[in-house]
């Protein structure tokens, strides 16, 4: 017998069920009720994996209790050594190390805030988390470690030499040993946790606050929209559930996908996790075959690249059952060419914004089939609704603003009263995304309403990029936008006019760019005109205009 939807989250969350739901006190928003309090928490459960794999870094393996002492080690020695106290933040910025999960891992467990920077950002962007979170200590790789030395904060290096004035991460864990504890901490699932940063309208990003709560129900979420996909089925829950899932990771652990989608729901299930330094479709391919990896988790453009690479067809992938990807639109053509050439998995899309700690709403299964156009339906916890202009709540099939509730949703942005009170309103994050929403509760999203591109999975402002070409002596007037593009859902196009009587050639601007921004931010296209944007009365430029202009349809 095939069962509702609703019948299956009325079996899957009844009392004494893994995913039983409780009210959070008279919020009208629900919990899991099963679901780790704080990383301290989550942290007691992965020891109990024990000597199981967790980490797998090239030929390196890290098991969950050789995790745990390092942690717990590292924590100590933030509180003894640098005086790290509860609320204190402390930055990460590093590739896809083992280390990574170590030192996130270990800044929650002292109290303190971790505030991931992404590695790709350059010297001024990286610079800039620091300053705004107020960061009091840096864990960083290498290469991070000599654009950081500016900042004046005490830096601890990961894989390369400890410039003078800084330490070397193992020569601050010193002798780790078997018996050690964490570091005795009172915390609240309301206490901060993360400040991970989104790209900001006004040039400069936000710090997205999240709470112990956000993280422990993370893993819980993500657990439940795989064991809804497979009730769905009319499959065995308890049957999947006995599968150790081995998961290739490609995307960045400072994003939250990688972060919480992936690390803290490995550390929850005892699975494994496979790192790599940067995403290659071919090494993604020798990986998958040589550590049986069951899942992989990126973005469209990861799934896309894997099957069009040219060593697809000279690997065992018979061990990978599950892709799943979200951090940008997928394309229905993905899903074709995933059946087509990897028949008989079950690839799943999701979305999910920082604000909303990674994954809020997921298709998966028949229903990603069936609809994969649609981003699919909100997770037990959720609450979803699309709202007018005026914030009135829209029936079914009316496109609106996507506003979502849940224990997901983060606290707020760090220092940022205004633009929090602007986005979280009366308990539900106005995701600034337009969509519609079907009679089954099924979203759809529409268009962005946020002036973004989505280029392979990272955020990219248009105004960041616009406010950096506009340093450019030649430019007079320039735009920024989306253009499609079958792997990477999206690139960075820019419609540029000149100052009248100077001179610029689209290379020269894109060099101009370099070491302003990161380089996933510089246009790859760039239009030179000697006429004025299309404007409205207010002086808003019109980009649907101008793309219809440019990229015609």
């Amino acid at each position: 017998m095939t069962l509702s939807h609703d019948e299956v989250q009325a079996k899957l969350t009844a009392p004494g069920e893994l995913f039983e739901t409780v009210e959070l006190g008279d919020t009208g928003i629900r919990t899991w009720k099963h679901a780790p309090t704080d990383l301290r928490a989550l942290l007691g459960i992965s020891r109990f994996h024990g000597d199981k794999i967790f980490l797998v870094y090239e030929d390196e393996h890290l098991t969950f209790e050789e995790h745990f002492r390092r942690v717990a080690t590292l924590a100590g020695r933030l509180i003894e050594d640098y005086g790290v106290t509860k609320g204190d933040r402390v930055a990460i910025a590093m590739r896809n190390y083992p280390e990574w999960s170590i030192a996130f891992s270990a800044v929650l467990a002292c109290g303190a805030v971790a505030v991931p920077l992404n590695a790709w950002w350059t010297e001024p962007e990286l610079a800039y988390g620091v300053s705004d979170s107020g960061a009091k200590v840096l864990i960083a790789d290498g290469e991070r470690a000599v654009r950081l030395l500016g900042t004046g904060v005490p830096l601890i290096v990961v894989r390369g030499e400890a410039p003078a004035g800084a330490r070397t991460l193992g020569d601050v864990l010193g002798e780790v040993r078997p018996d050690v504890t964490l570091p005795e901490v009172d915390l609240s699932p309301e206490d901060p946790a993360t400040i991970f940063y989104t790209s900001g309208t006004t040039g400069h990003p936000k710090g997205a606050l999240g709470s112990h709560r956000n993280l422990g129900q993370s893993p819980m979420t993500v657990a439940y929209g795989l064991m809804r996909a497979v009730t769905m089925a009319g499959l065995d829950p308890a049957q999947a559930a006995a599968v150790r899932r081995v998961t290739l990771l490609a995307v960045p652990l400072f994003h939250v996908t990688g972060c919480f989608s992936a690390l803290t729901t490995t550390m929850f299930t005892g699975g494994g996790l496979v790192l790599m330094y940067k995403w290659d479709a071919g090494k993604a391919l020798r990986l998958i075959e040589r550590e049986r990896v069951t899942t992989m988790i990126g973005v469209p453009t990861n799934a896309w690249q894997l099957m069009s690479h040219p060593d697809f067809g000279s690997h065992d992938l018979s061990s990978l059952t599950t892709l799943g990807y979200g951090g940008a639109p997928a394309p229905p053509k993905l899903l074709e060419r995933i059946t087509a050439n990897l028949p008989g998995r079950a690839p799943s899309n999701g979305y999910g914004m920082t604000e909303t700690t990674a994954l809020a709403i997921g298709n998966a299964g028949g229903d990603y089939h069936g609809r994969p156009d649609s981003i699919g339906r909100p997770t037990a916890v959720v609450d979803v609704r699309v709202v007018g202009p005026m914030g009135a709540e829209l029936p079914p099939g009316e496109v609106g603003e996507l506003c979502v509730r849940g224990p997901n949703v983060i606290l707020g942005y760090w220092n940022k009263p205004e633009a929090t009170a602007e986005t979280f309103v009366n308990g539900w994050l106005h995701t600034g995304d337009l969509a519609r929403i079907d009679e089954e509760g099924f979203v759809y999203i529409v268009d962005r309403a946020k002036d973004m591109v989505i280029r392979g999975g990272e955020n990219v402002y248009c105004a960041e990029v616009e406010a950096a070409l506009f340093e450019h002596p030649a430019v007079d007037d320039v735009a920024v936008i989306g253009v499609p593009h079958d792997e990477l859902g999206e690139e960075v196009g820019a419609v540029v006019r000149l100052t009248p009587s100077a001179t610029a050639t689209e290379e020269e601007l894109r060099t101009f760019l370099t070491g302003r921004i990161a380089a996933f931010k510089i246009p790859e296209h760039v239009w030179l005109r000697d006429t004025d944007l299309p404007r409205n009365p207010g002086g808003k430029i019109l980009k649907t205009h101008l793309r219809r202009e440019i990229l015609g349809g």
